[in-house]
């Protein structure tokens, strides 16, 4: 089958490679005419996951039409910063050729509407029914074809499940489920846990410290993520505490080392400054805690990393706070 993949970032590439591995056709879209020419030949995509050598099978395209034609799915997974923009420059393609089942593989928020990827892609593509795909998924890992598990969502049952035979094989395991809020939350959240995670990490705080951030920030996921209609136990699956443990603790996970370079004392326009990769969390923290606060849920380590990342907070001052708040009830 041919598939339509709109983002030519390292997970989309990533994704593209483990279609090609089942046998499919990717045919992966950027926005950059002259860096997909570059792509196409040297069949390398240095920007975004250098050292991995991509098959001649996947196809490079600056064009849209060409992305969507003949395809019978389409995967979206751009950053949610320029998703709706996005969405618009493919809009009028996809309402009127054969509008084939749409999947979200981007873990954020809008900052404006503070709509799910899911929500924009219906609201601007009149899309039924998107599916939505996350998991803990580093991908470097997954483009070199290390064991991987991840979730597909969808409210129409048919449809994640072939999504599911889609991507699944030998090195890429699939499951279902039909909490698309839940797996959409638990993909976009945890990387506000895991900038607190590396700040914990930056700081030269040891396992203590950081193992009770990611239980409490778990917490605090499953809270917000059910008062805005997901199901609790999809929190405790792979597109929660699967997908927050491997970002909190890799490497290789963006979130996690803009954190640590936090805890450092670095400024963000100098992190930001020298990366060609997107570290979701930076953009998804604010817009989590005006959730938090319009749900009236309480979120107190997301809102100590939007005060270190957009409002100037020391970190030293953040953990403080955290830890001089008010005894409580675990179940709380």
């Amino acid at each position: 089958m041919k598939i339509g993949v709109i983002g030519d970032g390292g997970w989309g590439t990533a994704l593209a490679l483990t279609l090609v591995r089942n046998g499919h056709a990717p045919c992966v879209w950027g926005p950059d005419a002259e860096y997909i020419a570059e792509i196409r030949a040297s069949r390398r995509n240095r920007k975004f996951l250098a050292g991995v050598d991509l098959p001649e099978s996947i196809e490079w395209t600056a064009d849209e039409a060409e992305t969507l034609e003949g395809a019978g799915v389409v995967i979206v997974v751009v950053p949610s910063r320029y998703m709706r923009a996005t969405l618009e420059r493919f809009a009028g393609i996809y309402q009127s050729g054969g509008q084939p089942a749409v999947l979200s593989a981007t873990k954020g928020l809008d900052e404006s509407t503070r709509e799910r990827m899911t929500e924009l892609v219906a609201e601007v593509w009149g899309a039924a029914n998107p599916a939505v795909l996350s998991g803990p998924s580093i991908a470097p890992e997954t483009a070199r074809g290390v064991p991987t598990a991840v979730t597909v969502a969808c409210a129409e049952e048919s449809t994640a499940q072939r999504i599911q035979e889609l991507f699944t094989g030998d090195r890429f395991r699939v499951y279902t489920s039909d909490d698309v809020t839940g797996v959409e939350l638990g993909g976009t959240l945890k990387n506000v846990i895991a900038l607190a995670a590396g700040v914990c990490d930056g700081l030269g705080f040891g396992h203590n410290a950081k193992a009770a951030l990611i239980t409490r920030g778990l917490a605090e996921m499953t809270r917000l993520g059910v008062a805005l209609g997901a199901h609790p136990q999809t929190f405790s699956g792979l597109s929660g505490v699967g997908d927050l443990l491997v970002t909190c603790m890799s490497p290789q996970s963006r979130n996690r080392t803009v954190g640590e370079r936090l805890g450092r004392g670095e400024s963000l326009s100098d992190i930001l400054g020298g990366m060609e990769q997107v570290a979701e969390g930076i953009w998804t923290c604010g817009t989590a805690l005006a959730l938090g606060e319009r749900a009236n849920v309480p979120v107190p380590v997301m809102e100590q990393v939007d005060a270190i990342v957009h409002h100037g907070k020391k970190p030293v001052e953040a953990v403080a706070e955290l830890m001089r708040r008010d005894p409580r009830a675990e179940r709380d």
